[in-house]
């Protein structure tokens, strides 16, 4: 199964991600566990290249696209900013940190997601899910 979205960047259009997230996960069988950590993931990966990718600028699209082949989910958001250095995203976790509202989403991503991946640029992140039907 291939799914592919493109949408404005505008947070409006969470929801159009959300609902395919529900109704893939639903199709496919995938249980509530795994459902959690690829809803939760996907909707931070898309949430940032909306707000920090595309600066919400509304002229800009979020590519989204989803695989599923064997027992694994696949799932890559890029949009069109100029992107970012993960690497130099500061870890949430460190006590200078834990009260800053930003910078939990990359961190959150790479602990739910079995592998994470981001392009060369820093627009692209690839996040792969294995073994995740029931």
């Amino acid at each position: 199964m291939v799914r592919k979205f493109r949408i404005e960047s505008k947070i409006s259009n969470l929801g159009i991600i959300e609902n395919a997230i529900d109704a893939i996960t639903r199709e496919a069988g995938i249980n509530k566990e795994n459902y959690g950590k690829i809803l939760v993931s996907v909707m931070e990966a898309v949430n940032n290249a909306i707000i920090h990718g595309n600066k919400a600028d509304e002229t800009k699209f979020v590519e989204i696209a989803i695989i599923l082949k064997n027992s694994s989910l696949e799932v890559t958001v890029e949009d069109q900013g100029k992107g970012f250095k993960p690497s130099e995203v500061p870890d949430p976790t460190e006590p200078e940190n834990i009260e800053r509202v930003n910078g939990r989403g990359v961190f959150l991503m790479s602990k739910l997601a079995d592998e994470i991946e981001f392009n060369k640029k820093g627009n692209s992140v690839k996040m792969i899910f294995k073994h995740i039907l029931s």
